[in-house]
């Protein structure tokens, strides 16, 4: 299947596409367990970590799944570099290309910013999530992993609890769980579930409401303190009361057997108690074991305009 130069969203994925990403993703994950880990797939090519936010997980998952394929990786110290000495984006973007870069991944606090340097690059760029807009492979690598665990995912239940007004985690994992055919049920404080959402979304006002509701998996969300420019619950105490995945919530989920997700990172004692990381059906782990795996499979994919970096 002929790549796309581009992943910037996910709508912009068919369900064919997706399903190409998630089965080339699996040969990715063998790989990993060798003990040659490495592949010529990628060889010759520059990738770019352009990060203009912190990520661990992100960032760190593109570097190994880069140099896993063989690429030449660099990162891009933002708080080292003339950016902050005024530098635009677009200026940044013509000194990259004349280092003939063939990928850039992108992470900005602005919606829309991976879309500007596509269009201003022959370079492909991935969005490592930008703003509250997209986290596209953040999304597939959580298609992946819920395809692992339930291999017939059609007309199964997803619960996304937490912060989806802030959240560009859950707005593109809930779109490919749509696109997959999975139901999306949503849970959180009142201020925090937009009032703009798709139709799709089955929303519910308690976690007992939710239960009851049978979801297979539980996607809790990070509550992402440093993007809310109010308060919208009462504390944090408050929140994991009514939110969270308390001890007791932990029993009853056990007994049901259903599967809890997060994107990480963790904020223990407050999306989730302790315990839950030693959950047998925690999915969390496999998640960033899984994040690797399809990023090998989007760079893999992706097709920059042409093999000489980004350079006109």
């Amino acid at each position: 299947m002929t790549g796309h130069k581009d992943l910037l969203d996910i709508g912009s994925l068919t369900r064919d596409e997706i399903e190409f990403l998630l089965k080339t993703a699996q040969p990715f994950k063998e790989l990993l367990r060798r003990s040659v880990k490495k592949v010529p797939s990628l060889q010759g090519k520059s990738v770019l970590n352009l990060f203009y936010e912190p990520s661990t997980r992100t960032r760190s998952s593109f570097e190994i799944a880069a140099k896993r394929l063989s690429a030449d990786v660099t990162n891009f110290a933002v708080s080292t570099s003339s950016v902050v000495k005024g530098e635009s984006i677009l200026d940044t973007i013509d000194t990259l290309q004349a280092m003939r870069v063939d990928y850039i991944i992108v992470r900005h606090s602005q919606s829309g910013v991976p879309n500007l340097i596509a269009r201003h690059s022959k370079a492909s760029v991935l969005n490592a999530g930008d703003g509250y807009h997209a986290h596209p492979t953040q999304a597939l690598l959580d298609a992946y992993t819920l395809r692992e665990v339930i291999p017939e995912s059609t007309g199964k239940k997803v619960l996304i609890v937490g912060d989806l007004l802030h959240s560009r985690v859950a707005r593109s994992t809930s779109e490919i769980l749509e696109k997959m055919d999975v139901q999306v049920g949503v849970l959180g404080p009142g201020p925090l579930i937009p009032e703009m959402r798709p139709d799709y979304f089955k929303t519910f006002c308690s976690f007992d409401d939710a239960l009851a509701w049978k979801p297979d998996v539980i996607y809790l969300l990070r509550i992402q303190l440093e993007r809310q420019e109010a308060q919208f619950f009462p504390s944090l105490r408050e929140y994991h009361r009514y939110f969270g995945v308390t001890g007791e919530r932990l029993k009853r989920i056990a007994g049901e057997g259903i599967y809890v997700m997060h994107p990480g990172p963790v904020n223990r004692g407050v999306e989730l108690v302790d315990e839950v990381m030693s959950y047998e059906r925690c999915l969390i782990n496999q998640q960033v074991e899984n994040g690797v795996a399809i990023r090998m499979a989007v760079l893999y994919w992706l097709k920059p305009e042409t093999g000489t970096g980004g350079a006109s």
